[in-house]
């Protein structure tokens, strides 16, 4: 909808912008005209409305951000669109003092959209649900949903089964959905004590009731895989790499020799100068390199820039501790210490976008603690992935069985739903990062 909104947005404020600048009603033919050459630059557009966040679920609720986030992704929209007029003259139109009209216009045009729209053309009216399943994840779904307003629904109670002792009849369950005017039920069809229930449910598929399965609606919200729900049979169904993905996969490892060819070759001139401040900081090594589990358990090497004081196997040890250095600190922040990967990248060792890879220490200390844990060695690892940008707390270096279980959830989403079109969001995703961390 947002999407939607943006594209007749963006022709309406360029409409605006003509009658601004001109003081008259643009003509059709004219305005076709204008419309037709920004057509290309709408496009680049929306692609750094993606990459600034504009178009994620929770853009609504951080409504304090909105008018500085905008109009940040506007001034590079116009720089884009500056220079795609400047590359590319046109004598038909003179779009220097649009640009600037463009930007006001739909700076204010864009953001009205994101405050007000949803409130006009969103659902006037929740839809009554409960929720029935146990668990974490049962609750985290409840939060998530009930202190939302960007869902169309709202939880009016749950039933936690963990509490069934075989009385619950089949009154009791029309007595909740009748007293809450309920219309949809979410449920946990996997859990076993869902039997005492099922029939019951069951006899309502005839009614105006809607049935949404309760792990189906956490990894739409959450992008991540309900751990409880994860078995053999799990696997099986849906990780299986019997499934012939060759054509996705021919097009990824085409995608990775292009796009990292041509990073590795503009990353060139960075080269001398960062060698000239690692030597300068400590005249240590300016490489480090360390073995990593890639795919199908196999030892990879992974190149950077030296960042730390020692160059060790980057195993965090706490009676130890290997300090970063002072240029290494700035190569951090900035990332400049990942582009020797962009040779991995081309040797086929990684790919662009994947599961991250780890220490060999770490994978053999996950592998006894965190149940299937080895899955995410079905796919090659990746320099970002799905983890790497939603995971917040994804460890470092340093084992942590909780948070290591949560990056699991994580890669098992990739590995489950991986095509071009994640691949491309998560490289997208990635840039935005790149950009807030320097």
């Amino acid at each position: 909808m947002l999407f939607l909104g943006d594209i007749i947005l963006f022709a309406g404020a360029l409409w605006l912008s003509l009658l601004i600048r001109y003081s008259e009603l643009p003509e059709k033919i004219f305005f076709a005209n204008y419309l037709f050459k920004f057509i290309p630059i709408f496009f680049f557009w929306f692609l750094v409305f993606f990459v600034a966040g504009l178009y994620e679920r929770h853009t609504l609720t951080f409504r304090k951000r909105l008018p500085g986030l905008i109009l940040k992704t506007q001034i590079i929209n116009s720089l884009l669109a500056s220079l795609f007029f400047y590359f590319l003259p046109n004598p038909d139109i003179t779009p220097k003092t649009i640009l600037l009209v463009q930007l006001f216009v739909s700076f204010i045009v864009i953001l009205a959209w994101r405050i007000y729209g949803y409130s006009l053309f969103g659902p006037n009216k929740k839809q009554d649900a409960i929720l029935i399943g146990q668990g974490e994840e049962m609750n985290d779904l409840f939060k998530e949903i009930n202190n939302n307003n960007l869902y169309g629904i709202k939880f009016v109670q749950t039933i936690d089964v963990s509490s069934f002792n075989g009385s619950f009849s089949k009154e009791s369950l029309l007595n909740i959905l009748k007293d809450n005017d309920v219309s949809i039920v979410v449920v946990d069809v996997s859990n076993p004590k869902i039997s005492v229930i099922l029939p019951h449910l069951y006899s309502l598929i005839f009614s105006k009731i809607k049935f949404i399965e309760l792990h189906k609606l956490y990894e739409e919200i959450f992008g991540k895989i309900p751990l409880s729900l994860v078995n053999e049979g799990w696997f099986i169904e849906n990780v299986s790499n019997t499934t012939p993905r060759v054509g996705y996969e021919f097009v990824k490892r085409v995608m990775d020799v292009v796009f990292s060819f041509l990073l590795f070759v503009l990353s060139i001139p960075f080269y001398p100068l960062i060698f000239l401040l690692i030597k300068l900081d400590d005249g240590g090594n300016i490489f480090i390199v360390q073995n990593r589990i890639g795919k199908d358990d196999k030892i990879i090497k992974i190149v950077k820039f030296r960042t730390m004081n020692r160059n060790d196997d980057g195993f965090y040890d706490k009676n130890n501790p290997n300090k970063v250095t002072r240029i290494g600190n700035f190569l951090r922040k900035t990332h400049l210490d990942e582009i020797p990967q962009f040779w991995g990248v081309l040797v086929g060792d990684l790919s662009l976008v994947g599961p991250r890879s780890e220490l060999p220490e770490l994978v053999r200390l996950y592998s006894l603690k965190v149940p299937f844990y080895n899955v995410r060695h079905l796919v090659k690892p990746g320099l970002s992935g799905w983890a790497q940008i939603y995971h917040e707390n994804h460890p470092h270096h340093e084992a942590d069985e909780k948070e290591t279980k949560t990056k699991l959830s994580y890669d098992l989403f990739y590995i489950k739903n991986r095509s071009l079109a994640i691949d491309l969001a998560v490289v997208l995703k990635t840039i935005n990062v790149l950009f807030r961390g320097v």
